[in-house]
């Protein structure tokens, strides 16, 4: 039975790792949407996703600064959706209505405290590590 439990936290313990190391990978290869004039929030956004399943992050996007949102699950862009909402849950953004874009820039007039959700794209991906990279311009 001590031999079985063993096995099973095993099991367990390489599952983890080598989800972690499929995020480690992405959020590393997202990195190309990510230029030099944007310095990293320091968080980390991820989230290992199964076909319906949406990752909600929170963040406080601060007025007179201008962010970029990389957004990936995979080593091709566009597989990746994600939504900006408001406190109120208006949606400010949707990457869906340009294309899935993999990164966007915004400028932001006053603090705000905000939701992104992110969700794979069921028509490339079925299951994955979502990784969302945030930089702030220098």
């Amino acid at each position: 039975m001590k031999a079985i439990k063993i096995t099973f936290i095993a099991l367990f313990a390489a599952i983890g790792f080598s989800v972690n190391a499929q995020c480690d990978s992405i959020a590393t290869w997202c990195g190309h949407n990510m230029s030099d004039e944007y310095i990293s929030d320091g968080q980390m956004y991820r989230a290992l996703l199964y076909h319906d399943q949406v990752a909600e992050f929170q963040m406080t996007m601060f007025g007179a600064s201008t962010y970029r949102i990389a957004a990936c699950s995979g080593a091709e862009d566009g597989n990746l959706i994600f939504r900006i909402f408001d406190e109120e849950k208006n949606e400010l953004f949707s990457n869906a209505d340009h294309l899935n874009a993999p990164y966007w820039d915004f400028v932001v007039g006053s603090t705000v405290n905000c939701t992104i959700e992110a969700q794979l794209d069921h028509k490339k991906r079925e299951s994955g590590c979502a990784v969302l990279l945030v930089g702030f311009k220098q």
